[in-house]
């Protein structure tokens, strides 16, 4: 067996705990032929209607996908669409055993309009305060009961208020505890909360915007990543760059690795791609050139589909293999 297929069987024995903001990803499909005689708009004549998992349940969907052991643990409303992603869940196979609800908010969905394979518009349906700290305290109760099971903790923050600073420090501190590995995906309001983690995984937009820096200015984003590593006592810093591949540093060297040509169709979901793929190299204590590797060749994957999909594990250990990544 190859190193590769030996790294991609490993993942099966392996257990994710994913922390943050789940989500329904909706979908109008149609086709236009004509602009609106109301508006400047196109009229899109639907086709097709869909609801997928979205957020942190993409990453418990991509950590499933690649054969790993996903438990989510997040916050839905206590409304229809909060019932429905639980379903959507359960229809999955995933576990709801870390799913509480808030009955002071609604569950985030996101519907986004497509027509002639042509992403038109997105409307949000959202609430983005903090949760209440009795639900936080819930949460935390919920996620101390589940750790010691995880390999390693995924925080997948989009802003929507499950992800408090109170909850970072808390459950960072239960992982540091129990020798739990942290990954992150942060977002800018958190952005500085995540001490002490092993891999934090912003892109360039996010590093520049976080130092308050002018992002249609030049800036030397391996200085930039190795002042973050500092500022936030991390293991690893691995700075996603778009069509100019990934960037990953630790305290003794940096490696930047390009990215592959690719027919970009969507970038929706890749984000969680590439963070499902880099938390189950963490576990298994892989080295920073593999970690990056691995996870910048599944988020460019998952770029030449329409949607947000999970990443195929079939598939990317193919290209892995045809790439020489051994």
């Amino acid at each position: 067996m190859s190193q590769l297929a030996s790294i991609f069987d490993q993942w099966n024995l392996t257990t994710a705990l994913i922390v943050g903001d789940s989500m329904i990803d909706a979908y109008f499909y149609g086709t236009s032929t004509r602009n609106s005689p109301e508006a400047p708009v196109p009229i899109i004549n639907l086709a097709k209607k869909e609801r997928r998992l979205g957020g942190a349940a993409n990453v418990a969907l991509n950590i499933k996908a690649l054969g790993a052991t996903p438990i989510l643990c997040s916050i839905v409303g206590k409304d229809r669409n909060g019932t429905q992603l639980k379903s959507l869940l359960e229809k999955e196979a995933l576990s709801t055993q870390g799913i509480v609800e808030d009955e002071s908010r609604c569950t985030t969905v996101k519907t986004r309009v497509i027509g002639n394979n042509h992403h038109y518009l997105r409307i949000d349906e959202e609430e983005t305060d903090l949760i209440p700290t009795d639900v936080e305290n819930q949460l935390f109760t919920t996620i101390s009961s589940l750790v010691q099971t995880a390999d390693v903790l995924i925080f997948q923050d989009y802003n929507k208020g499950v992800l408090s600073p109170n909850l970072i420090k808390s459950v960072t501190q239960l992982c540091n505890d129990s020798n739990v590995p942290i990954v992150v995906d942060p977002k800018h309001d958190q952005f500085f909360d995540y001490q002490n983690c092993t891999l934090f995984k912003p892109n360039r937009k996010e590093i520049v915007e976080a130092y308050q820096l002018k992002e249609e200015e030049n800036h030397d984003i391996q200085s930039l990543a190795q002042r973050l590593r500092k500022d936030l006592n991390a293991k690893n810093v691995m700075t996603t760059l778009s069509e100019e591949g990934v960037l990953i540093i630790n305290d003794q060297e940096h490696h930047h690795l390009p990215a592959h040509p690719r027919k970009i169709l969507d970038v929706s979901g890749a984000g969680d791609s590439v963070l499902s793929v880099a938390a189950l190299c963490v576990a298994l204590e892989l080295p920073d050139p593999t970690i990056a590797g691995l996870a910048n060749l599944a988020g460019g994957l998952v770029c030449e589909k329409i949607g947000v999909v999970p990443v195929d594990k079939a598939q990317l250990l193919d290209e892995a293999t045809r790439l020489g990544m051994e």
